[in-house]
């Protein structure tokens, strides 16, 4: 590793094979803290190559515990985080509502690190049952639409370095792989991230795959649509420019879609707009990310997935989703 950092810091990049490598080896324990944390904090300082990007997620993918719900035909929504916007959990609860529209979700999510409640933390707090257990999982997305994969059941080989992200408690690129390692592999996805750099890597590699897909940038800032500007997305078919008149709503102040400052505010405010209790900016956030999710997998215009997102908010279907699952934890 002595190796690496100084080759690092002389501003030399790693080979796809090489970001591999060290990644396994992390997961391995061949390193100690000091090491591992002194090579993510170079990322910190100067930008990721593609094929270090690329390594680094053959690696987690290589090493996850998988799970195959292809017969499905599922979708993940999952945003990069390390946007320091403090949203409220805005893709978590738009899983809820596509699941409640009909479209089978396999939600990928880790704690916060960067931020102060991840989607971990508010399924938790809600009761939700996490387990990497094939038959559970199955039977989850069978009775309710949706299933909720926490990422560390799932990818073993990050145990050495989740104490280190979290004492660091800032954005890492691990960030920029939580997306793309979702260890039930789905064919349809939608991923937000933090800014316009990683949406074209992304892009790049996402190509590269068997993937449906719709890359997703808030213009200021947001790794996600925020209803607060313009949102540049990349699919596999175009590049567009999102604006809010295309879902038919206004302009958005950031101030109506900030989160909770505690796990207990979060989790408040995500079953006050499951419950159809939330403002009309709340509710076209979600159904904005819900809309486009829908749009992705069945072919439609954004206004298109946007009106099934909100008829499935509005009635309930996203709530029911919720609750089954709940049920189903205990």
């Amino acid at each position: 590793m002595k190796h690496i950092i100084n080759r690092l810091i002389n501003h030399e990049v790693l080979s796809k094979d090489e970001a591999k490598d060290v990644l396994v080896n992390i997961s391995n324990g061949s390193y100690n803290t000091s090491q591992i944390a002194s090579f993510l904090t170079v990322y910190m300082m100067r930008s990721i190559t593609i094929e270090e990007l690329e390594g680094f997620r053959d690696a987690l993918l290589e090493l996850c515990i998988a799970v195959d719900l292809s017969e499905y035909n599922p979708i993940d929504l999952c945003g990069t985080g390390g946007d320091g916007k403090d949203t409220f959990n805005i893709s978590t609860l738009s899983s809820f509502v596509v699941a409640g529209a009909g479209v089978k979700v396999t939600k990928h999510g880790n704690y916060g690190v960067s931020s102060k409640c991840g989607s971990s933390n508010v399924m938790e707090h809600l009761g939700i049952k996490f387990s990497n257990d094939k038959d559970f999982l199955r039977k989850s997305i069978d009775t309710t639409g949706i299933c909720v994969l926490h990422a560390p059941l799932f990818h073993p080989a990050m145990k050495n370095v989740a104490p280190i992200r979290r004492e660091l408690a800032v954005k890492t690129f691990f960030n920029m792989l939580g997306p793309m390692v979702n260890p039930a592999f789905p064919t349809n996805q939608m991923v937000g991230v933090f800014n316009l750099e990683l949406a074209r890597m992304y892009g790049y590699l996402y190509q590269n795959t068997n993937k449906n897909f719709t890359i997703l940038h808030a213009l200021d800032g947001y790794d996600e649509i925020s209803l607060t500007g313009n949102t540049k997305t990349i699919s596999n078919h175009a590049e567009t420019i999102l604006t809010p008149a295309d879902f038919g709503v206004p302009i958005l102040q950031q101030t109506e879609i900030k989160g909770g400052d505690s796990i207990e505010t979060s989790a408040d405010i995500f079953m006050s707009i499951l419950n159809g209790k939330g403002t009309e900016a709340q509710n076209n956030v979600v159904c904005a990310n819900a809309g486009m999710a829908i749009a992705t997998v069945q072919k439609l215009t954004p206004l298109e997935g946007f009106e099934k997102a909100k008829t499935s908010l509005l009635s309930g279907q996203g709530l029911d989703v919720l609750q089954k699952l709940q049920k189903l934890a205990n």
